[in-house]
């Protein structure tokens, strides 16, 4: 099956269910799954090449957490780059055979305490920390961002946005480093633009830890055309020392195609994991 063939099906197959849902109320449901069959189609056509390198052999597992939010689009991100999604529960201490995790935006565990400060004590962190630890390529989406600082993955914190306000907005990014295994499908130095969304994005960081991340390229984004949250050096997403664990506060999975976001330019974090997983295999 060649990498068209698996998109026609998988569309007709998963995503064909879930926009017969969205489809306008009061018209034949024949009609709603053909209009919203027709737009995936074609917002999808710039996503094909990429199918060609990443097929569907990859697993990527994405958590789900109490008051996760994003983990469906993460979910959908990862089966429109090429590769197969894989839920798993916070609850459970075994990551299966997947190749990846993705930890998705939300409230986990309704923000109590910290955001992040209580699912870094779950059953599933244990194993996302162990694995890590030994190669496995990582990551934090918003609230997994933080769930990644809280677990010691990733330095530094996110706190409350400087003027105390929720942030929700299309932003500009730049790509500061290709160099991680969800960041290779860019050109360093690229502008992309993803929607971000959250109340407690400020990155923030001793300035030894701060000069430390410059200094080993391990700042993967920085905000352009403003900073929308007073985080520090105009830092978006980081990355460890391996470069394979990414947190980064905006949501690339909300931007993978042209009907449901700014663009698809956040796509590219999806297809590079795949890629890289592809070319180890």
């Amino acid at each position: 099956m060649d990498a068209n063939q698996w998109l026609d099906e998988v569309l007709w197959q998963g995503e064909f269910v879930e926009l017969t849902a969205w489809a306008e109320p009061g018209r034949p449901s024949d009609c709603r799954r053909l209009d919203a069959g027709r737009r995936v189609f074609d917002s999808l056509a710039s996503v094909r090449p990429a199918l060609e390198v990443a097929r569907m052999s990859a697993r990527v597992g994405v958590v789900t957490f109490p008051g996760s939010l994003d983990d469906r689009d993460a979910q959908r991100a990862i089966r429109l780059a090429g590769g197969t999604p894989v839920a798993l529960w916070h609850g459970d201490a075994d990551l299966g055979d997947v190749q990846a995790v993705v930890l998705p935006g939300g409230f986990s565990y309704g923000d109590y305490l910290r955001c992040g400060a209580i699912a870094r004590f779950s059953p599933v962190m244990g194993a996302v920390i162990d694995a890590a630890a030994g190669g496995l390529p990582v990551l934090g989406i918003c609230n997994g961002f933080q769930v990644l600082c809280e677990s010691h993955l990733l330095p530094g914190a996110l706190v409350r946005n400087a003027g105390l306000h929720f942030v929700c907005r299309d932003q500009g990014l730049v790509v500061e480093s290709s160099r991680t295994v969800w960041t290779s499908a860019y050109d360093e130095g690229a502008r992309i633009v993803v929607p971000l969304k959250s109340g407690e994005g400020r990155y923030v960081a001793d300035a030894r830890t701060l000069d430390a991340l410059e200094a080993e390229g391990r700042v993967v984004f920085r905000y352009a055309e403003g900073n929308p949250n007073g985080s520090l050096r105009d830092i978006a997403g980081i990355v460890n020392e391996a470069g394979t664990v990414v947190g980064l506060m905006p949501h690339p999975e909300h931007a993978v195609e042209d009907l449901t976001g700014p663009g698809d330019e956040g796509l590219g974090v999806f297809v590079s994991v795949l890629s890289s997983l592809l070319a180890v295999a």
